[in-house]
């Protein structure tokens, strides 16, 4: 699980990077920081996909939470018991409060 996590957080985290610092320009004197190489790679996908550039973005934007989703329900589910577990013992006693539900009703 742990190689799962990086092998998807380490893509999401380069492009994040990457383009925060290339949207900014923000170069440190590699090419592709600048805003040119940013505007060049957004309009080389937009003329492979047959969309406008600027609409690019949104849609990895949409893509990476939608995968994010997908992880964290795949996590949550392998480690449900744990999590279950979890909640029960933040949870008040079902069985007192049934007893003294039950007591409440035998009183005269």
């Amino acid at each position: 699980m742990k190689w799962f996590l990086i092998l998807w957080a380490g893509p999401v985290l380069f492009l994040g990077t990457w383009y925060g610092l290339s949207y900014y320009d923000m170069s440190f004197g590699f090419f592709m920081l600048t805003r040119q190489s940013h505007d060049l790679v957004f309009q080389i996908y937009g003329n492979v996909l047959g969309i406008p550039p600027e609409t690019i973005p949104p849609l990895v934007a949409r893509a990476i939470m939608v995968d994010s989703l997908l992880v964290f329900a795949l996590i949550g589910f392998r480690k449900r018991k744990a999590i279950a577990a979890w909640w029960r013992l933040r949870q008040p006693s079902v069985d007192a409060s049934l007893a003294s539900m039950e007591s409440r009703s035998k009183a005269p």
